[in-house]
């Protein structure tokens, strides 16, 4: 029987991703594996059976679809969404995230109590890189304020500030711990995350309140706020499997998922579908959130930390020093 392809999944990748190729009689029994190339560079074969190779993307491919192909193998080639670097140079620990002009908003946020040149750059959507701001020490998440203003989490301080158009800063709201994770409610507030497990909720008045209370988190504490009212929040520990959270308006707690080894970055599209970032080592990758069953990768790629979606569903994922562009975003994936 001539061997082939049957499927791959994920169906998008950025450099340094695993995909795997189903199929059925590929060749493994010569003396070299498989030779299998995406777009016209050679990936590295990483695991073969006769059913399934798994491939790293390799480096240098260009944005869009690539052909995956194997030597010996014949019939339909399958694709794959490649997401290449839109900004490099940073330092990231959270999500990036558009305004509604769909312009990007990076970190560099350093080592604890760094100071550095540019804290926040500006990404233009023709992907012109710009400084912005600097002066947040630690920079570590960010929201966009139901005054289209953009909102930064510093987790040296404990303090958020609001950035002006200018790239000005003034303090929105201290004393919250070790203060990473942003998000907005429907009525205005903002929720933070103190990564020593406390969610706290700042109302326009900047009066904050404890909304729940959480295991305490190794890294960023990540909040998203979903389609249904409730906060979604993950915090890396030190334990085997992390949860996926939801605290409803109320601040019940319950846990919406419990298989992830480091899930980080959180973000909801257009659609209201929830996006999950998984940092685990062989796992990596970006992850949709189905209302029944269990997550599905969706993109392949190495320490990511963060995601975002335009209101067009052009979607980024970052490592913790570049950022990736999908444009075609990921709902046929």
């Amino acid at each position: 029987m001539a061997a082939r392809v049957a499927a791959i999944h994920p169906r998008c990748a950025i450099e340094g991703g695993r995909i795997t190729i189903d199929g059925a009689d590929f060749p493994i029994d010569e003396p070299t594996l498989p030779e299998v190339r995406i777009g016209d560079v050679r990936a590295r074969v990483v695991f073969a059976s006769p059913s399934r190779l798994c491939v790293i993307v390799p480096a240098g491919l260009e944005s869009g679809r690539a052909a995956i192909r194997i030597a010996g193998v014949s019939g339909a080639t399958p694709l794959v969404d490649i997401a290449v670097p839109f900004a490099t140079g940073l330092h990231q620990v959270d999500n990036p995230v558009f305004d509604r002009d769909g312009d990007l908003y990076v970190t560099y946020s350093g080592s604890r109590g760094q100071q550095v040149p540019v804290s926040i750059f500006r990404v233009r959507p023709n992907g012109t890189r710009e400084s912005f701001s600097s002066g947040i020490v630690n920079p570590t998440s960010m929201a966009i304020g139901p005054d289209d203003r953009l909102y930064v989490s510093s987790r040296f301080e404990g303090t958020v500030y609001r950035v002006a158009p200018n790239g000005s800063v003034e303090s929105f709201a201290t004393d919250l711990g070790v203060a990473c994770g942003l998000a907005f409610t429907p009525d205005g507030a903002l929720l933070v995350g103190d990564r020593s497990g406390t969610i706290f909720r700042v109302d326009r008045d900047g009066k904050t309140t404890t909304v729940a209370t959480l295991p305490a988190s190794v890294a960023a504490f990540h909040l998203a706020v979903g389609p249904d009212r409730a906060l979604y929040v993950t915090g890396p520990t030190l334990s085997s499997y992390d949860a996926l959270y939801r605290i409803d308006s109320g601040g019940t707690v319950t846990t919406r998922h419990t298989g992830f080894g480091r899930p980080q970055g959180l973000a909801f599209d257009a659609r209201g579908t929830l996006f999950v970032v998984e940092a685990l080592a062989g796992a990596s990758g970006l992850y949709r959130i189905p209302s029944q069953g269990d997550p599905e990768m969706v993109l392949a790629g190495p320490g990511l930390v963060g995601v975002a979606f335009d209101t067009l569903g052009t979607l980024v994922v970052s490592s913790n020093d570049t950022a990736y562009r999908l444009t075609g975003g990921v709902a046929a994936a």
